[in-house]
């Protein structure tokens, strides 16, 4: 795959102000395992190779079991996951593809079992921030791998 432009360099500005907000996750009310998770499964659900490729070295770089990760893909039929993580997994599911006729109340009611209010606000930022940098990602056809030094990534020792 050959990349077609770099947009970082294009907007470096835009670039930063967009990597300050997603920095700005870390300090979420959700738990760094459930926000490896969501990036995973919104790459995957997006196509996107090079986020997918990162947020898998990222979990592994925090614990994430190899198992789980595979399991992502069939989270639903998988007995890996707590409530908690299928509410975000199904939150992030519905945000990423959203219905013609938004997000079902039932849906959003499973969800809110599981997560506070405010756990649910910056769980719906985790997901929008993902998404964007999908969209950016399939958009100029990042090539997968290509920041792991950059980011550190080369520490899952997954190349």
């Amino acid at each position: 795959m050959t990349q077609r432009i770099n947009y970082i360099q294009q907007s470096p500005e835009l670039f930063k102000k967009f990597m300050e907000f997603s920095n700005a996750l870390a300090n979420s009310a959700i738990e760094t395992s459930i926000r490896d998770l969501v990036s995973i499964r919104a790459s995957q659900l997006n196509g996107c190779g090079f986020c997918l490729d990162m947020h898998v070295k990222e979990a592994r770089i925090h614990g994430e079991r190899e198992l789980r990760i595979y399991h992502l893909a069939t989270w639903r039929e998988s007995t890996l996951f707590a409530p908690r993580e299928r509410a975000a997994l199904a939150w992030t599911e519905v945000l990423t593809r959203l219905p013609e006729h938004g997000v079902a109340d039932d849906i959003y009611e499973r969800v809110r079992e599981q997560l506070s209010e405010k756990e649910l606000s910056d769980l719906t930022f985790d997901v929008m921030a993902i998404n964007a940098w999908n969209r950016a990602n399939v958009a100029f056809k990042t090539v997968p791998g290509s920041a792991d030094k950059a980011f550190g990534l080369d520490k899952a020792n997954l190349a």
